[in-house]
């Protein structure tokens, strides 16, 4: 275990209505037309509360404390457009994520070459070591291109970086899918770890390339192995992982990853016929399966780590959460009353996931 001590419910607090807000400011270009808020949704549920849960898994106190209040500035001086300070506070970010890294890790990421090394360490590691990076990479998309002009690349900008923050919470996520499945001396089931490990992480960053140079051929390619991957670590959750609460929670979220990766190949099938579609549509799908399905049933773990078996009725609360998720709030960014509904279901769902007790009840 990372650490033995629970997240005050204060703190739970503060991110959950992190997370609600953030999911507000999506579906509120709906009432208000010709406005746009996708920063504010996107790095609200990223940065700001998805950084914090990890910065704040891996070392209680200030660090948390500082980024989340770091990343809020920094969210809503993107959203406002005053880039140099964003470049300052993104900076500011990056060193307080470097300092926790490497006094729990180390500066060199000599675990990720280590077979003897978990899995699951490494996906942390990993996490962090992505926080940090993106931050700095989003500083420097902001400089070049409202600066500097030196890449010649329409797609190196900070809007680019609205779902590049989400890998950090991919990769904390399959840490937690890692973290319950129990050390195997078999080395075939070694070698799927650690081979998962590796195409998971490479796959997403030469993918990004591939987006940065515009190449969907490559694209399509990476999605598929990526696609590949999740198969695989889906088998060893299910034939491995232990047969607890977190299981089922994650196994939801593994479905919901695979919603991701399907409808990100979609997205990229439709681009290479050079047929018009509504692009935006497969795009909002894809982000909230990512963002409120597989990231959100990683961050549930990993902010209640120490506190299960909890005393919810799962099965009620992963329906209302496939409910809210994947049928209700892909409607709330084009109609009203979807939007309202999606928010309070989301709500009741994170309320019930976030603060009921651990005097466990019912599987």
């Amino acid at each position: 275990m990372e650490t033995t001590e629970k997240m005050s419910n204060g703190t739970k607090l503060i991110l959950v209505w992190t997370i609600i807000f953030g999911l507000m400011f999506g579906f509120l270009p709906v009432f208000f037309k010709g406005q746009t808020f996708e920063r504010l949704h996107i790095f609200l549920f990223n940065l700001c509360a998805g950084g914090t849960i990890i910065l704040n898994f891996t070392e209680k106190g200030k660090p948390a404390l500082l980024f989340f209040c770091g990343a809020l500035i920094y969210a809503i001086f993107a959203f406002f457009e005053y880039y140099l300070a964003s470049i300052l506070i993104a900076l500011i970010l990056f060193v307080i994520v470097e300092r926790v890294r490497i006094k729990k890790f180390s500066f060199f990421p000599y675990i990720f070459f280590k077979n003897s090394a978990k899995v699951s360490e490494k996906f942390h590691h990993a996490s962090l070591l992505c926080l940090s990076i993106g931050l700095l990479i989003s500083a420097f998309a902001i400089l070049d291109s409202q600066y500097l002009k030196w890449v010649n690349s329409p797609k190196l900008t900070l809007n680019t970086f609205f779902l590049g923050f989400s890998f950090p919470l991919s990769l904390i996520t399959f840490f937690a899918v890692f973290s319950f499945i129990p050390e195997d001396t078999n080395k075939f089931v070694n070698f799927l770890k650690n081979f998962c490990f590796w195409a998971l992480n490479l796959g997403v960053i030469i993918f990004f390339a591939f987006i940065l140079f515009e190449i969907p051929y490559l694209e399509l390619f990476i999605s598929i192995v990526l696609l590949c991957s999740v198969g695989i670590v889906f088998y060893l959750h299910l034939k491995f992982g232990e047969n607890i609460q977190q299981k089922y929670i994650l196994i939801s979220g593994i479905l919901f990853l695979f919603l991701t990766a399907i409808t990100g190949i979609i997205y990229i099938l439709y681009y290479l016929s050079f047929e018009p579609f509504d692009h935006k549509v497969i795009l909002k799908l894809h982000a909230v399966y990512s963002l409120y399905g597989w990231n959100l049933s990683g961050l549930i773990i990993i902010v209640r780590f120490n506190e299960f078996p909890l005393s919810f009725n799962m099965k009620k609360a992963l329906f209302i959460h496939w409910l809210t998720v994947g049928i209700i709030a892909p409607f709330g960014y084009y109609y009203e009353l979807f939007g309202i509904i999606a928010l309070i279901l989301y709500s009741i769902f994170l309320y019930s996931v976030f603060f009921n007790d651990n005097n466990y009840t019912k599987k």
